[in-house]
């Protein structure tokens, strides 16, 4: 997977921030579960109560998150690419091990890429959806409104680290 995709703006969205931070701390805040326990759901909305990660094509990506006082809904998903400080890429539409997921819920894949830029880090997070559809349905369901939030999260998380 380590070629480059075609990001399809009716069916994709991206989120772009500069972090202040060298690629090593963006990575390492990507990477570790007991950093992304700290930005992947948004904190007003609920909680992470679960992270396993082996960062490793193939391997399990998978968060467990509760919101409120309800139960934690199991999120489970496949890792793809993995290219140390430059890309890392996810999809729910793939358990570990590359076995066919089956979920309710709408399937995206996650390309994230990060570059020097000074002192600093280019990350990009993006969301490639199977139809414009499914996109539209998580550009206003919520889902973007809290991707942002988890990204901007992501970013107090690595800046926390320096």
């Amino acid at each position: 997977m380590s070629e480059q995709f075609t990001f399809d703006p009716k069916r994709d969205f991206a989120i772009e921030r500069f972090i202040d931070a060298p690629p090593r701390l963006v990575w390492e805040a990507l990477t570790k579960s007991e950093h992304l326990k700290n930005w992947y759901m948004p904190k007003a909305w609920g909680r992470v109560t679960r992270a396993e990660m082996d960062v490793r094509p193939g391997g399990v990506f998978s968060i467990d998150i509760a919101s409120g006082d309800g139960p934690a809904s199991p999120n489970l998903g496949c890792f793809l690419d993995v290219v140390p400080m430059a890309r890392l890429a996810w999809t729910s539409m793939l358990f570990p091990g590359y076995r066919p997921a089956v979920f309710d819920d709408i399937p995206i894949t996650a390309i994230v890429t990060m570059q020097a830029e000074g002192a600093g880090t280019r990350y990009v997070f993006t969301a490639l959806h199977r139809s414009e559809e499914e996109c539209e349905t998580n550009r206003t369901s919520g889902f973007l409104e809290g991707t942002q939030i988890a990204v901007d999260q992501f970013v107090a998380c690595v800046l926390a680290l320096k």
